[in-house]
């Protein structure tokens, strides 16, 4: 069945990506646009995110690009719909996220599993009544190596990502038996608007270029989770 699967989802037409204006989502739009590609890209930042679709467009690609906030559950749903009527989704990353570097108060507690989390789910969601329909698709979920250990110094992103990873985990058998591919992607540190932020030292730091290669081949051989740099 897995074989299967990496065969027939690893070139995909229409692909949807959340956090797309910076990091590794912009780093991920880049690398699948193509002609014949259609890409569907949201963020907050509608500057940032027009310049994306724009370097997206000039690889050949279509672009739809939409400035939303993921924690929109019902702006999300409509948005995902939207693009799945006009062209059928067959690839869904799942890649908004935020933190708070050093210290999180209760307001960025709240806001980091707000996005992290509520945000994964308002996408994922409303694209698998989609996939299931059609018994075809993949989901990517942008988790983290920080969801393997609690850390002081930011319980809540830990805590958010560890929940995308084993829900995710859990969520790759549960579709197995439809036809739907789910890979969980747990990077360390990348190159993005919120590394900038951070004032320690990040072992191994890579850019979102390499990531995004990274993340792609993994997505298109079907891999479980894609873990990086080890």
């Amino acid at each position: 069945m897995l074989v299967t699967m990496a065969a027939a989802y690893g070139d995909f037409k229409h692909i949807l990506i959340t956090g797309a204006s910076s990091g590794i989502g912009k780093a991920m739009a880049a690398s699948y646009a193509a002609p014949g590609v259609t890409l569907s890209l949201s963020g907050r930042d509608s500057a940032r995110l027009a310049a994306v679709a724009q370097a997206c467009r000039e690889r050949g690609a279509s672009v739809d690009a939409a400035s939303l906030d993921v924690t929109d559950r019902t702006a999300m749903a409509a948005w995902i719909d939207q693009r799945d009527q006009a062209t059928a989704l067959d690839l869904v990353i799942a890649n908004a996220g935020v933190s708070a570097g050093l210290g999180e108060s209760a307001v960025t507690t709240r806001r980091i599993f707000s996005t992290n989390l509520d945000g994964v789910l308002n996408t994922v969601l409303p694209a698998l009544d989609a996939f299931r329909r059609r018994r075809r698709g993949h989901i990517a979920l942008i988790s983290s190596l920080a969801s393997f250990r609690g850390m002081n110094s930011a319980p809540a992103y830990c805590g958010s990502k560890a929940a995308i990873r084993v829900w995710g985990e859990g969520l790759r058998g549960a579709l197995a038996p439809e036809n739907i591919g789910v890979t969980v992607v747990c990077p360390g540190f990348v190159v993005s608007r919120i590394t900038d932020a951070n004032t320690f030292p990040m072992p191994y730091l890579m850019s979102a270029e390499q990531s995004a290669d990274i993340i792609q081949r993994g997505i298109a051989a079907n891999r479980g989770r894609v873990a990086f740099p080890w």
